[in-house]
């Protein structure tokens, strides 16, 4: 829970960051992993001190910063991974949600020492996978070639296996934490919005980002993997909305949502007819230019007269069995909108108009063009 409040709070900041034009501008090529820093480093900063006051600490920092050198970095970092204390953050850490936030781990090479960003998991993450990798191994070593009852087929791919498999179920695991704080009737709309956007779906996104970084330097991401790592952010995203709806006891009225489908229908109906020539000269989607190139240019108005008046009764027909006092709202409310968007075409309080099928649409879009240019000379 203590990584989901940190998220939380990772999330608001970088909001503030974003409306404050804080972020990163490319220049260190960081993208996202940028912003995320230096909204845990402004998190730093106000963090309390006995006789520090903000503008003592921002003098500070900008001072050392300008002495400081990422050599300087390096050799910090490497002291504060010794033995002793990397012992008592490991353990401080080994079941902690913050695991999903990539740790930094020092390496010596033989011309100059780096900084590599890991993204590591829990043990709890890892027992969970354990029933899953067994079965994965039994069921799809066979199509590799390989034997799952050999010790090296095994281990030779066991690091990539387990630690894949582990992270998703710590995503899982913190996906699932995120749904109990979903706030009670008592909550208010703000808490609730504040609440939604620190596990939306971008959330969802970035704390995948570590293991699609893992796969691509494995050299093992394909288009087809980033495809199912996509569906499976989509996959959470929607356990969390039906969760999330569970939990309010929220209970959808079918006439509603049958009587409010089809009326959506008819409006946007009504509007493509009023755009249909812009549609044709922007060749964007419009319900008439597919009915001329399903049913041919002299059939499509009849057919989409027909569809429309099949929806009607449709409409009619819902609307009837609601309320009457909502079906008068909605009949209302009908009628304004008509009158409001000017339109001839419409449904229910309003006569609909087919425009001519235009069957050439390019010498049309040309037309068009010609005119418009000739116009532009004029003035």
């Amino acid at each position: 829970m203590e990584a989901l409040r940190e998220l939380e709070r990772v999330q608001r900041v970088l909001s503030l960051m974003s409306s404050r034009g804080l972020c990163d501008t490319g220049s260190s090529g960081g993208g996202a992993a940028a912003d995320r820093f230096l909204a845990q480093f402004l998190l730093f900063m106000v963090q309390p001190s006995e006789s520090l006051t903000m503008e003592n600490k921002f003098l500070l920092v900008s001072e050392l910063l300008g002495k400081a050198t990422p050599d300087t970095m390096e050799e910090v970092h490497h002291l504060t991974h010794l033995e002793g204390s990397h012992h008592l953050e490991a353990d401080q850490n080994i079941s902690s949600g913050a695991l999903l936030q990539p740790n930094k781990k020092f390496k010596m090479h033989a011309e100059k020492s780096t900084i590599q960003a890991v993204p590591m998991v829990g043990f709890d993450a890892m027992t969970r996978a354990k029933s899953t990798l067994e079965d994965f191994c039994r069921s799809y070593f066979m199509f590799h070639g390989l034997d799952a009852n050999n010790p090296q087929s095994i281990f030779k791919y066991l690091p990539v296996l387990s630690f894949t498999e582990s992270y998703i179920y710590q995503l899982d695991a913190s996906n699932e934490d995120s749904l109990n704080l979903i706030p009670d009737n008592r909550s208010s709309s703000k808490e609730l919005e504040r609440k939604k956007e620190a596990f939306d779906e971008t959330s969802l996104s970035q704390m995948i980002e570590p293991l699609d970084s893992f796969l691509q330097n494995q050299g093992l991401m394909t288009d087809r993997l980033q495809t199912e790592l996509k569906s499976g952010i989509q996959y959470w995203s929607l356990e969390r909305k039906l969760c999330q709806a569970l939990t309010r006891n929220e209970k959808v009225n079918e006439l509603h949502m049958d009587f409010l489908s089809i009326s959506e229908f008819l409006v946007e109906i009504s509007d493509d007819l009023y755009d249909y020539e812009d549609d044709v000269i922007n060749n964007t989607f419009n319900i008439l230019r597919m009915f001329a190139a399903i049913y041919g240019p002299s059939e499509a108005p009849n057919m989409l007269a027909k569809c429309i008046g099949e929806a009607e009764e449709k409409y009619e027909s819902f609307s009837k069995k609601l309320d009457p006092s909502l079906s008068g709202s909605c009949w209302r409310r009908c009628e304004e909108a008509t009158k409001e968007g000017g339109k001839i075409s419409g449904h229910a309080y309003g006569t609909w108009n087919i425009p001519s099928v235009i069957s050439d649409e390019e010498s049309f879009r040309r037309e068009r063009t010609s005119k418009h240019d000739a116009s532009t000379v004029i003035i």
